[in-house]
């Protein structure tokens, strides 16, 4: 695959996505069939090829669609006046809930695991949910230092030391095996402990 690649659309082309991201959600995308994708979106294998030639391509749309709707969350979440608290707490929630998710581990090993022979993905990827996640992180982050609430010197980097809180100790223990899931008690751990070191850093 090249960047040129083009995904042609038709009329059945949002059948075929809601099929594929309801299989890759419940299956990953290891576990993925093009067999079950057709069946979940009601159409014939032909079908499904002719809009994708392959599955890396059908799971990096459903991918990108993801991570947009992720960002019109995050959107509204930040665009919020509330107390950085608050706003900080909801904002990890939805992370570490995406970071933990099957769908979000996928992303991640394939990206890995494709990244010599198809760096685009990777580069795709990110251009489409993390970077986009990201500047509206800096430009809430931005705000709230105007309104006196944080003090902050470098926001970009605020915000990246912010993402990677959330991912302490249960992303890479899921993403390499040692565990298989997280209790509601463990995410509330990771949560309350992001807010509470980056207020603590960057709290006015």
């Amino acid at each position: 695959m090249n960047d040129a690649t083009p995904i042609k659309k038709g009329r059945k082309f949002d059948q075929v996505l809601e099929g594929a991201r309801q299989v890759f959600l419940a299956d990953g995308y290891e576990g993925a069939s093009v067999d079950a994708i057709a069946r979940a979106a009601g159409v014939s294998k032909a079908t499904l090829y002719s809009y994708f030639a392959d599955k890396r391509l059908l799971f990096m749309e459903v991918a990108k669609a993801e991570c947009s709707l992720q960002i019109e969350e995050a959107n509204a979440m930040l665009s919020d006046d509330s107390d950085p608290r608050e706003v900080l707490s909801v904002a990890a929630e939805r992370m570490l809930s995406f970071f933990l998710s099957e769908f979000g581990q996928s992303i991640f090993r394939m990206c890995v695991a494709e990244s010599d022979r198809f760096p685009e993905l990777g580069r795709e990827f990110y251009e489409t949910g993390p970077k986009h996640f990201r500047t509206r992180m800096v430009a809430y982050l931005r705000g709230a230092v105007e309104e006196g609430h944080l003090v902050i010197d470098d926001l970009e980097l605020a915000a990246d030391q912010f993402a990677e809180l959330c991912k302490s100790s249960l992303f890479p223990e899921l993403v390499f095996g040692i565990r298989k899931s997280a209790t509601d008690t463990e995410k509330r751990r990771v949560i309350d402990g992001a807010v509470e070191m980056f207020l603590a850093r960057y709290g006015a």
